[in-house]
């Protein structure tokens, strides 16, 4: 074990500590420790099971950037970036630093942000948590032993869940908190065990490091087809990217987070991080079978005490239980973790409103005004009093991760469709025949033949209708798809609530566009789709 450990250790970033250091645990040790600490227990097929308390995701408003001489114009200032200052963070780090040096036992793990050489970042990642470093071990990329030795740490995070931050000492909301510091490279988090803001931060980074390099980071999953056709899927969480990224047709690069070069559409991590709830064999089967696996982690599923057996249907414990395994886990999964510049890009919504049609072709301009629209709809139901869907508006298919304009990267996009004759796609795996509560799901057979229409080039030799309400091209009709689900309108029973519907939605958009308006060309703001008003 020898060989994993660096020349350079922890005093290299000034972390000074009594602690037993584990340094680049291989999982078998990981686990064995977790195990022996109570951090986890091992389900009847191998999996280690954990619970995550009372941060069963992520915490989105306790997250800063300090905000100094090389974020002041460089970051994007609001309500998603929310700044603290420099003494702040520096009485943060003080009191972090003071809790590492009192641990007895830490674990860390070096790895890269990044499958492409040329443009990965070297991560430092120290944990309290045997199973965090289990964590972080499976999602980023792992060096080879010969490359552990000489690794040279650019970035560090530090996960403490243990810690408390002080709201009035350290300028944060609440005892949880996320800092990262762009300046000295260090990543501070602390209050909370949901592993995948270590994942999180990471994405963060290489969204602020690569767009200079003329590299697009994209919050999306990404495949390659048997003709060396890549497609990118963008989407929020819930929207499919995991699921329909999984296609035992196609080659896996990666379930979430990639990189668009001049040469290649690379992997961030190494590993996959997939919602739990629900899962079934006949729906998800290439993920169902990763939860069979020594391995895997799975967090906030629930598991019977005496027999281990996991009840994915069962949300006592969250809504958003999670797995994360090794992207080899999945059959088909690039070795390379690489595929080529993509020919496809796929935009996913799960529309609660039932309005927008299953697939439809977007210009350029479109693909760029949906990129910075983001759009998805949450369900009724999933917040006390909360009756209705309700529209959100992620720019960028990922808001939480952007810390620059988000135009930054809607340029980049932009630029790299028309270089590479790229075709967009916006696809709805929400509702059809009417609004959530109403209508029904769109169904995942129909997803699929659609979506395989449009990666083997035969959808764009179908007939095309301009969509009224959005403007883009939705096909008539499809081989294998019920022509039917086709025009959302048309399911509905309802005619007029799907026009009133409809108008609401647009006039959302427009609404939220309007921030973005100043920043985009003429032919992007055309694209917006027509409010009520303007019809």
């Amino acid at each position: 074990m020898s060989d994993r450990i660096p020349n350079a250790g922890l005093a290299a970033q000034g972390i000074e500590t009594k602690a037993k250091l584990n340094w680049n645990l291989p999982t078998a040790r990981l686990v064995e420790a977790a195990v022996a600490r109570g951090e986890g227990r091992l389900s009847i097929d191998g999996a280690l099971v954990v619970e995550t308390g009372a941060h069963t995701g992520r915490s989105a408003q306790d997250k800063f950037i300090v905000r100094d001489a090389e974020t002041e114009n460089t970051v994007w200032w609001g309500k998603t970036n929310k700044g603290m200052t420099p003494d702040q963070f520096a009485a943060l780090k003080a009191d972090f630093f003071a809790a590492v040096a009192s641990k007895d036992e830490l674990f860390v793990q070096d790895l890269f942000g990044g499958s492409q050489p040329e443009y990965r970042v070297h991560v430092r990642v120290v944990t309290e948590l045997a199973w965090h470093s289990s964590f972080i071990r499976t999602l980023l990329v792992r060096p080879e032993e010969d490359e552990l030795k000489d690794f040279g740490a650019e970035y560090t995070i530090i996960d403490l869940p243990s810690f408390r931050a002080d709201p009035a000492k350290h300028g944060t909301r609440t005892e949880t908190v996320i800092a990262v510091n762009f300046t000295e490279k260090l990543i501070l988090i602390g209050g909370t065990k949901y592993a995948g803001e270590m994942k999180k931060s990471v994405f963060g980074l290489l969204n602020y490091k690569l767009p200079p390099m003329g590299v697009m980071p994209m919050h999306c999953s990404a495949n390659i087809g048997p003709d060396g056709d890549t497609a990118v899927f963008f989407g929020l969480s819930g929207t499919g990217k995991t699921t329909l990224s999984a296609d035992a047709s196609r080659t896996l690069i990666g379930d979430d987070e990639h990189g668009w070069s001049d040469t290649a559409v690379f992997n961030f991590e190494g590993g996959c991080y997939a919602k739990m709830i629900n899962l079934s064999p006949e729906a998800e089967p290439e993920i169902y079978a990763t939860t069979k696996r020594f391995g895997t982690i799975l967090e906030n599923v629930v598991m019977d005490a005496e027999t281990r057996t996991l009840d994915f249907n069962d949300n006592s414990l969250a809504e958003n239980s999670r797995g994360s395994y090794p992207i080899d886990f999945i059959p088909n999964a690039s070795a390379e973790n690489m595929g080529p510049v993509p020919k496809n890009i796929i935009f996913l919504t799960a529309d609660a409103y039932g309005v927008l049609p299953p697939i439809s072709k977007l210009t350029p301009d479109q693909a760029m005004y949906h990129f910075l629209s983001g759009y998805t709809a949450r369900v009724a139901g999933t917040e006390i009093g909360v009756t209705e869907p309700s529209a959100t508006f992620s720019t960028c298919f990922g808001a939480p991760f952007m810390p620059r304009h988000p135009s930054v990267y809607g340029n980049l996009l932009k630029e790299r469709i028309a270089k590479g004759g790229v075709d967009c796609w916006l696809v709805n795996t929400g509702w059809t025949g009417g609004k959530y509560g109403v209508g029904r799901r769109m169904p995942i057979k129909a997803t699929r033949a659609l979506l395989n229409a449009a990666l083997d080039g035969s959808l764009n030799g179908a007939e095309f209708r301009t969509d009224p309400n959005f403007g883009f091209k939705v096909p008539v009709a499809v081989t294998g798809v019920d022509s039917a689900i086709l025009d959302p309108r048309e399911t509905w029973a309802d005619k007029d609530a799907y026009d009133a519907t409809a108008s609401r939605l647009v006039d959302q958009f427009v609404e939220n566009f309007a921030q973005f308006a100043d920043h985009v060309d003429e032919g992007v703001r055309q694209s917006a789709p027509k409010t009520s008003a303007s019809v």
